[in-house]
């Protein structure tokens, strides 16, 4: 069964409440996506030929050049840089598109978005979670992921704790895959890239950064992401891809190198959302709960230290839908993940239902 399947019953329940429901369990976006990038898209609509899995120059360079600007990636590299139809996609099937199979082992963290799990069940892989500040035995381990800013409970890795990472792996000739989608929406702390020059010591060797535009811009329904780092993986997924036909349509690349170009339309949508949080975080901790880690990312973290699906149960009954902490592993199973990607209307709804 999809796990999110299981929410079914509560999210009925939910939807029952006379005063409608105030949807916090999926973090996707529901505000605008902006114009200029809308126009972008529009422009470039007219595209009877094939795009190139490469993507086109400009979109490389404007990626690199949010990369250096943003992420302070001194080094960032056009060359080595790829986009994908949404990370996703990449997620499930980075695995298999580097030859990983049985006998190898994926590395991920314990608490966690349940992808990269499947993706190397998908590959045949053996997926191994492991705790937050541990690693593991590299006897096998081929590939490790990390995720900072963290989903479902925010986290931040500081850089020198990265740079351990990174160092171990190297010792041990794994791969290093860093799933970025939430670095721009800090909030106590702010993430750093794997690629940053304090993690990765001034080399991408056995790096990749992955990256999206669905959070920061507002383009989860346009599917547009990329990765980049280590110029021979790159290579190495670009010639899988061009056979597997895993094309970033033309328009969305268009839409892409507008988007990364732009910093105004992100501040604008972060500071919706720091608003949100704001009001949420407070009327869960007057109604009694906790947050837990959530420095940065779409998500509070939160428990009263309950079975989740009875803290699902208690929302439910309230109007609201939030999304059960082991949906993340057996480590979520007294917390919920509550999501900022809701309407400011909805917020409030779900404010005054908390301290009501």
């Amino acid at each position: 069964m999809f796990p999110w399947d299981r929410l079914e019953p509560f999210g009925a329940s939910a939807r029952s409440h006379p005063e409608g429901v105030v949807d916090l369990s999926v973090g996707t976006p529901v505000d605008p996506t902006p114009e200029l990038i809308r126009d972008a898209l529009c422009a470039a609509a007219d595209a009877p030929g094939y795009p190139t899995v490469y993507g086109k120059p400009e979109l490389r360079e404007s990626i690199a050049g949010w990369l250096r600007r943003r992420l302070g990636v001194t080094d960032a590299d056009p060359d080595a840089v790829l986009p994908v139809v949404g990370t996703k996609e990449l997620v499930a099937a980075l695995p298999n598109q580097l030859g990983l199979g049985p006998g190898d082992t994926v590395a991920h963290p314990a608490l966690a978005y349940p992808t990269y799990d499947v993706g190397a069940r998908l590959a045949g892989a053996t997926p191994l979670a492991v705790v937050d500040g541990t690693l593991p035995d590299p006897a096998g381990v081929r590939m490790i992921w990390l995720n900072s800013p963290a989903n479902p409970h925010g986290a931040v890795r500081t850089a020198a704790d990265m740079r351990a990472v990174v160092e171990w792996a190297r010792a041990h000739d794994i791969l290093v895959v860093s799933d970025e989608c939430y670095i721009e929406l800090g909030w106590e702390a702010q993430a750093v890239s794997v690629l940053h020059p304090d993690v990765s010591g001034g080399s991408h060797e056995g790096l990749l950064a992955v990256q999206s535009l669905s959070k920061r811009s507002n383009l989860a329904g346009y599917r547009a992401g990329f990765v980049a780092g280590d110029l021979a993986v790159v290579r190495e997924l670009l010639a899988v891809r061009k056979h597997s036909g895993h094309i970033v349509p033309a328009p969305v690349q268009a839409a892409m190198t507008v988007a990364f170009a732009d910093d105004e339309h992100v501040a604008v949508q972060k500071a919706r959302y720091a608003a949100r949080r704001t009001a949420l975080r407070d009327a869960l901790e007057s109604a009694g709960f906790r947050i837990d880690h959530s420095q940065a990312s779409l998500y509070l973290w939160t428990t009263r230290d309950e079975n989740c699906w009875d803290t699902v149960a208690w929302f439910a009954e309230r109007g609201i839908l939030v999304a059960p902490g082991d949906f993340y592993g057996p480590l979520g199973e007294r917390h919920v993940r509550i999501a900022l990607t809701a309407t400011d209307e909805r917020v409030a709804a779900g404010v005054e239902r908390l301290k009501s």
